[in-house]
């Protein structure tokens, strides 16, 4: 029963974030898109998101994801760390609402750490190939 009830929780993530990220084209890489259904995985799974909680949740935090990538990268770092910093505590609030303040301040730890374990598997991977001989190496 519990899998199935975390089973249609991460459905409805899916769903929400599909239906939020329509203005996004439709030539996107597939694995973006994989990385985010995994990451939706992993949010919706460890902040134990309902199915209420995540609808609502979802198209909040599409909207708090596309005003941190407004962010120029370009600009000098603690002026971006800055931005980024009020950005996340304007949406600080509105997950509060949503999901109380203790699984708020979970989900921006959880959302580094899911960052964090993300660019160390992207490094492994790159390394392995590397280490490839190079008749096996893809594109």
């Amino acid at each position: 029963m519990k899998r199935i009830f975390t089973l249609l929780v991460c459905i409805a993530g899916y769903v929400s974030v599909a239906h939020a990220q329509e203005a996004i084209p439709a030539d996107v890489d597939p694995k973006l898109e994989k990385i985010q259904a995994l990451y939706v995985a992993y949010i919706t799974k460890e902040l134990n998101l309902t199915a209420d909680e995540a609808q609502k949740f979802w198209p909040e935090h599409t909207e708090f994801d596309k005003e941190m990538r407004k962010v120029r990268q370009d600009l000098p770092e603690l002026d971006k760390q800055q931005l980024l910093l009020n950005i996340k505590k304007k949406y600080n609030d509105r997950f509060s609402r949503i999901l109380g303040p203790n699984r708020t301040d979970r989900f921006f730890r959880q959302d580094g750490e899911f960052r964090r374990k993300l660019v160390i598997r992207l490094q492994k991977m790159r390394q392995n190939r590397q280490n490839m001989p190079p008749r096996l190496r893809r594109g």
